[in-house]
């Protein structure tokens, strides 16, 4: 048995205790109060399970919290794991693994994403329709476990056309405008130069960002269906008049669009397959 693997059972025997759940969220920069809504909820810290990554990123909290939102047994990671923190894809990929695990289905992703698209505003949702892997790394590199997925998982369909589908419908009911676009994802930590930024939107890029796209082929490869939506937290179009971005600016859009993503949440979480 691998450490991988060890570190797998031992957080799947701790998280066992907190219940089954039927669909799994990960929370990005900004977004970690939706957990503030799950009912009966019960909380583990990544670093109480041996082995296991810490997230150490700015807005994430770096636990799991398990309970019932909006009529359903969830799990939701508040706070992930990234490249730049220097953990690797495959490390990255555990707590998927691990959700599947416990039950979950369907992933629910967000993050904290800049516009490449000049359309998107800061503060707005977007719906993501694929990606850009541009981070250099893959957590499927290695060995495989066919026990997990297959070696050549399929990812034309990664963000699953269904989920899409309903999660514009939720928009709709809502009432919050939910533009749709490709996510790239890049490595991190420094934000994007200027020609980076063009380039990224050459390459078809509506908006950027420095998770996601490791998580999305993680699930993929373990058979669950994916959704995933941004929130647009800065201007990063690489034009002439591309001003510097902050940490600061980046958290209060993200709170901003958070908060729109949250009512698009209500009406998507109980609609889920």
């Amino acid at each position: 048995m691998t450490d991988a693997e060890r570190t797998l059972d031992a957080a799947a025997g701790r998280l066992a205790e907190l219940g089954p759940i039927e669909a799994a969220l990960i929370l990005g920069s900004g977004l970690g109060a939706l957990a503030d809504q799950v009912e009966e909820a019960r909380a583990l810290p990544y670093a109480e399970l041996p082995g296991f990554p810490v997230s150490t990123a700015p807005g994430h909290a770096g636990r799991f919290v398990v309970g019932r939102l909006h009529g359903r047994r969830v799990a939701l990671m508040q706070g992930r794991l990234h490249l730049y923190e220097g953990w690797s894809a495959a490390q990255i990929a555990l707590p998927v693994r691990l959700l599947r695990r416990m039950g979950a289905r369907t992933l629910v992703i967000t993050n904290a994403a800049g516009a490449l698209n000049p359309d998107l505003k800061p503060g707005a949702p977007m719906l993501i329709a694929d990606h850009l892997n541009f981070t250099g790394s893959n957590p499927l590199t290695g060995p495989n476990d066919e026990r997990i997925g297959p070696r050549f998982p399929d990812m034309s369909r990664a963000y699953d056309p269904e989920l899409r589908a309903l999660a514009r419908a939720a928009a709709a009911e809502a009432g919050e405008p939910l533009a749709e676009g490709v996510y790239a994802g890049v490595a991190g930590p420094s934000l994007e130069t200027s020609a980076e930024r063009r380039f990224l939107r050459m390459a078809g890029g509506d908006a950027v960002g420095m998770s996601t796209v490791v998580e999305a082929i993680a699930a993929n490869h373990c058979g669950m269906r994916v959704a995933a939506i941004s929130a647009i937290t800065n201007a990063a179009d690489g034009g002439p008049d591309q001003q510097p971005d902050t940490i600061e600016e980046v958290l209060a859009n993200a709170a901003v669009a958070g908060e729109k993503i949250g009512r698009i949440l209500a009406r998507l979480i109980p609609a889920l397959p």
